[in-house]
């Protein structure tokens, strides 16, 4: 990622999903002093698997000074772990699968397709991390059916924001996980056809924001992703990455959020140090 995409990104931020909010230099930032650590837990249907990637997520956190909420998943070996999975945090761009998933869900009620233009702004949301198309999809939404979807998800600790800035959705990685969850696998929720838009998005995101958690994954996995990142006067940069891994014998889903980084870099440094575990344990089809 480019510094310019960077600054330009954390500019219209500021005035698209930060109504009230303001910003820091990072260098001015004091990140609020992090509590003791959680222990990362872990559960398997895999003999030793649970224990060895405990083990492995704790080591590569060691270091690094983000403040850490993790949710991992993986449906071929009943496999799951978590750290601080109710801890709500800013969301930044990552809720912006969920302002495509509630459009989906909305039209679905009247068994509309999205029009050419909402198409084309869901497309640059998620693809681009656009934040302009984002506005203009929460603005034609409104609260109550965001709400409405986030009920029908299950998605029970995520909170709007008061004001109604979209970058300061209060999400979980729980929460977050759920939603991977109901784009990657077939529900009530979901139909067949909102799913297969929602991935197909996340597979095309652009390059230089194709960072967080697919750092590691195995070469023949088919990489869906979504990035957040937001730098506030409190607790720095918030950075997050959520992505769900398929094909070639791959079904699981990640969620990293952090916060209290002084730089972007911190955060992202953090999420990939995760997801490079998690990817060696779980990652390779032949297990």
């Amino acid at each position: 990622m480019t510094h310019q995409r960077m600054t330009r990104y954390t500019g219209a931020a500021l005035g698209a999903a930060l109504i009230g909010g303001a910003l820091v230099p990072a260098a001015v930032a004091s990140p609020a002093t992090a509590a003791p650590a959680p222990a990362v837990s872990c559960a398997s249907d895999r003999a030793g698997l649970a224990a060895k990637m405990s083990k492995d997520i704790t080591a590569a956190l060691k270091g690094h000074k983000s403040t850490t909420a993790l949710a991992v998943q993986d449906h071929r070996t009943r496999t799951s772990c978590t750290l601080r999975p109710a801890q709500q945090v800013d969301s930044a761009s990552v809720v912006k699968v969920t302002v495509l998933a509630a459009l989906l869900w909305d039209a679905q009620k009247t068994g509309r397709p999205l029009t050419p233009h909402e198409s084309k702004l869901s497309t640059a949301m998620i693809t681009e991390s656009d934040n302009d198309a984002t506005t203009e999809l929460w603005d034609e939404l409104g609260p109550a059916k965001v709400k409405g979807f986030l009920k029908a998800a299950g998605m029970t600790r995520t909170a709007l924001d008061a004001k109604g800035a979209w970058g300061l959705t209060q999400i979980t990685a729980h929460d977050e996980q759920r939603l991977l969850t109901l784009v990657t696998a077939r529900n009530k929720v979901l139909d067949d056809s909102s799913r297969t838009f929602v991935l197909d998005r996340m597979r095309k995101v652009v390059p230089e924001q194709r960072w967080g958690v697919p750092a590691g994954a195995p070469g023949d996995a088919t990489v869906q992703l979504k990035n957040g990142w937001l730098e506030r006067s409190t607790h720095g940069w918030r950075v997050h990455s959520v992505g769900a891994f398929s094909g070639k014998g791959h079904d699981y889903v990640i969620t990293v959020l952090t916060q209290d980084n002084k730089t972007m870099e911190d955060g992202i440094d953090t999420i990939q140090a995760v997801s490079k575990a998690v990817h060696k344990d779980i990652g390779p089809a032949a297990h």
